[in-house]
């Protein structure tokens, strides 16, 4: 069998994002894969918008790179207790994309957040946001990594062998879950 494709999409925007961080390590620990990062800086979901011009190129390229991956990781931190704009804006655009790409797809959803909690109600709001899509998701163990700007060090490796080993079962549960 050929690698697998594994895309990571990142809640944050920002280069060197705790979420990216974990995304990285996530797919370090998922093994023999081709990793892709997804870009989500996509215009704002504006129906008058995909009216006048249909769905944009970069939308279009997200759907494909979500339709070709195996699997799919998504970390999010949380902003104000849920997923961010960010996240959710993706979703929203790749929902109107025709075939559906995220039917029967495995997906592991974590995050990384500043606070205590590590953004578990931020996962909790984007399980809810994917529920209508049909993924796969592969639940558990949770990997929620709270007081994020702590737990990698300069390189963006995690430094905290429970997370590490969280993670190490969570990928393991992903790559079997693609058939």
């Amino acid at each position: 069998m050929s690698k697998h494709q594994l895309l990571g999409m990142s809640g944050s925007l920002r280069k060197d994002a705790t979420n990216r961080f974990l995304l990285r390590n996530a797919a370090r620990l998922y093994g023999d894969a081709v990793y892709t990062e997804a870009d989500l800086n996509l215009p704002l979901y504006d129906g008058d918008l995909e009216v006048a011009d249909g769905i944009p190129d970069s939308v279009a390229q997200l759907a494909t790179q979500i339709a070709e991956a195996d699997a799919v990781i998504i970390s999010t931190p949380e902003y104000n207790k849920m997923l961010t704009g960010v996240l959710k804006n993706a979703l929203d655009w790749v929902s109107r994309v025709k075939p559906q790409p995220w039917e029967g797809k495995p997906v592991a959803v974590m995050s990384a957040a500043g606070g205590r909690a590590g953004g578990e109600r931020a996962q909790a709001s984007l399980v809810a946001a994917m529920t209508p899509f049909q993924p796969r998701l592969v639940i558990g163990p949770e990997i929620a990594v709270a007081g994020s700007s702590k737990e990698f060090d300069a390189d963006g490796v995690l430094t905290n062998e429970r997370y590490e080993a969280n993670l190490t079962k969570l990928m393991a549960k992903l790559r079997a879950a693609v058939v």
